[in-house]
């Protein structure tokens, strides 16, 4: 099976890889790789995806940019173990110790995106950082996300919701929001004005990023957060 390249991450230093066959069990509302657009469909026919270790000698390896490395996860391991620099995905904070490498953990997954997150009193050594999917309704949610972590000095990356229905966005806030192209689809994304002034609020804390720029780009080739907090997490775990 010939290997798929993101086109997100294209040109970055970051490369996919999904280990596991079929669909993601959490089946987390607006994931774009169980909306039927991922760039791997039809995922029946392109799972698991896994590029070749020898091109992977000098780039970071993003470990289930689709599914989560916590569902079958000791698959997940033994099929990633020829990879040198990697880093897992996951939504499950109970397993993040059994990834012996830096782990991103999705604190508002499904359900929680507009509820909760999970509050880690004591993180690992190698969480590398805490995902926070955000949209202009859940933004004292956030708030306390970027508190709570920012005490415990873990970065938190802002990913911004992207709609394909434009009834999943509140009435009110519709007005915040326009159909755009985001890397190969379109969606009802975030205004980048809007954007910029959801981040100016986090402007003088150092440990708030977003995930690209939303309206501006959305490649990894011009964000560089992963780069920066593998390499940072590495130098952690030698501690």
């Amino acid at each position: 099976m010939a290997y798929i390249e993101n086109p997100k991450s294209k040109g970055s230093g970051i490369v996919g890889a999904i280990p596991q066959s079929g669909r993601c069990p959490h089946n987390c509302k607006d994931c774009f790789f169980q909306s039927g657009r991922s760039y791997l469909e039809p995922l029946e026919e392109n799972l698991p995806n896994l590029p070749d270790p020898k091109e992977c000698a000098f780039r970071v390896v993003r470990v289930n940019d689709g599914n989560d490395s916590s569902v079958e996860i000791e698959t997940v391991l033994n099929k990633t173990r020829p990879y040198n620099m990697k880093f897992y995905n996951t939504i499950i904070p109970t397993k993040l110790k059994q990834f012996k490498a830096p782990v991103v953990l999705t604190i508002n997954p499904g359900n929680m995106t507009d509820a909760s997150f999970h509050m880690i009193e004591n993180p690992p050594k190698n969480l590398m950082y805490v995902r926070f999917r955000t949209n202009t309704w859940n933004v004292d949610l956030a708030d306390q996300a970027v508190d709570y972590y920012s005490d415990r000095e873990i970065p938190i990356v802002l990913t911004f919701m992207a709609y394909h229905d434009k009834d999943s966005i509140p009435p009110m806030m519709r007005g915040n929001y326009h159909y755009r192209d985001r890397t190969v689809n379109k969606y009802w994304a975030i205004d980048t004005e809007v954007w910029m002034k959801m981040m100016e609020r986090y402007k003088y804390n150092r440990w708030v990023y977003s995930c690209g720029k939303e309206g501006i780009t959305s490649g990894c080739r011009w964000c560089g957060n992963c780069l920066r907090e593998y390499f940072a997490t590495i130098e952690r775990m030698k501690s």
